[in-house]
């Protein structure tokens, strides 16, 4: 008689790789954008946010695409960022713009979506990525959130009192040659680390269970409409079904945009639609650890009114390009598309040399951390009482560690 627990371990060891090996191609995107955020926190005047980025006219918004663009990022990372522009008095819908805009307008992203899926997916994310953007903005100047943004701004002004500014009235160049800034840069970035770590480890396990683990044969069940004789040429109540159930399925997925895109290239083979698929791959951002994230920085009300807004905005943009390419007669065949190989996480290339570059600089920062909790420019953050949730994460924390490190460790057998 035979058992099956060489087979499971052997997934076991899989999902344990693959989780690394995801946080590995983010953690240069990772240490960048929260170095990004912490330099914004320190150098940018809240005066000069508000001038630049303050309102939601066209400048900002084409600010707020461009500043992103050039910050691409995971994100983890872009929400940091996000938060750090936000609360420096820009609005909400360019705020969303640079959000949207590191996360979509990837160069990166749409070289990884050339590999796994074509040029058409390319040209959804891209434009899509526009649309998504501009359905944002429409979407915040119709719902008019004032009271949400009202809070929010309260929620972190609240939670920057205990901070003294000690390089008040300082221009940024004058506070870019104080040794004291680049103290608080230091601590800054620590903070945003210790702000997410625990949502980042478990989201990285459970995105590396999902994908070593859960059968093709769940996401093509759960997309309706992706098999059988119609899945050719669907109607539109079927591309509709799909295009809503894309974040859905992202949601509980943990994956972010660089490690979805393979369970995206399976999903499309299967016969999930050019929208459903788009749709999956928009929802880097409304996936449940971005949700907490989030619910930690704004307050639950504003972070469930940015999970609508977004999932409403991603449908819209999904379905729009998919009849865009229909009506061009441009639509991807998926008989072209097979699954993905197995993935190498760890080789050579530029991803190694921008993860040691980065690592380098998360060094130098973390010692600036170090010699100001032991100086003069020590600021103290003050919690709260740990929360239920709080305990219920930390749990989750070592049944992770010790999921992951027995992973790695069962190989040796």
């Amino acid at each position: 008689m035979e058992y099956p627990y060489p087979a499971w371990f052997e997934l076991w060891h899989e999902a344990a790789i693959t989780s690394v090996g995801f946080f590995w191609m983010a953690l240069w995107a990772f240490i960048l954008g929260y170095l990004i955020s912490s330099l914004v926190q320190v150098f940018i005047t809240r005066e000069r946010m508000q001038k630049a980025m303050g309102k939601a006219g066209p400048r900002s918004m084409l600010l707020g695409t461009f500043f992103g663009f050039i910050s691409s990022s995971c994100s983890f990372s872009a929400l940091s960022t996000t938060r750090a522009i936000f609360n420096k008095g820009a609005g909400l819908a360019p705020a969303m713009a640079f959000m949207l805009a590191s996360t979509n307008l990837v160069i990166e992203l749409g070289m990884v979506i050339a590999v796994f899926l074509g040029w058409q997916f390319v040209v959804g994310e891209y434009v899509g990525g526009i649309i998504l953007i501009l359905i944002t903005w429409f979407l915040i100047r119709v719902t008019r959130p004032r009271r949400l943004v009202a809070q929010a701004r309260k929620r972190q002004s609240d939670a920057d009192e205990s901070e003294a500014d000690d390089d008040a009235g300082l221009s940024w160049q004058e506070k870019f040659l104080r040794y004291q800034s680049w103290q608080k840069i230091g601590q800054t970035y620590v903070m945003e680390w210790q702000m997410v770590w625990r949502d980042v480890l478990i989201g990285f396990t459970v995105a590396g269970i999902i994908s070593a683990m859960v059968p093709d044969a769940f996401f093509q069940a759960l997309f309706v409409g992706s098999s059988g004789d119609d899945m050719a040429n669907p109607g539109f109540l079927a591309v509709l079904a799909q295009t809503l159930v894309g974040p859905l399925a992202a949601f509980f997925t943990f994956i972010g945009s660089m490690g979805n895109i393979p369970l995206a290239a399976v999903l499309f083979g299967q016969g999930v639609t050019f929208a459903g698929v788009m749709a999956f791959i928009f929802s880097d951002l409304v996936v449940l650890p971005v949700l907490r994230i989030n619910a930690r920085y704004y307050g639950w009300k504003m972070a469930l009114y940015l999970l609508a807004l977004m999932w409403v905005a991603i449908v819209i943009a999904a379905l729009v390009m998919h009849y865009a390419l229909a009506y061009w007669g441009m639509l991807p065949d998926y008989t072209a598309v097979t699954a993905p190989a197995d993935r190498e996480y760890f080789k050579l290339n530029y991803q190694l040399v921008l993860n040691v570059v980065l690592l380098a600089i998360n060094g130098v920062l973390i010692w600036l951390w170090y010699s100001a909790r032991h100086g003069h420019h020590h600021h103290h953050h003050h919690d709260n009482a740990a929360s239920l949730t709080d305990r219920v994460l930390s749990v989750l924390v070592v049944v992770a560690l010790v999921w992951l490190s027995g992973g790695l460790l069962v190989a040796l057998l």
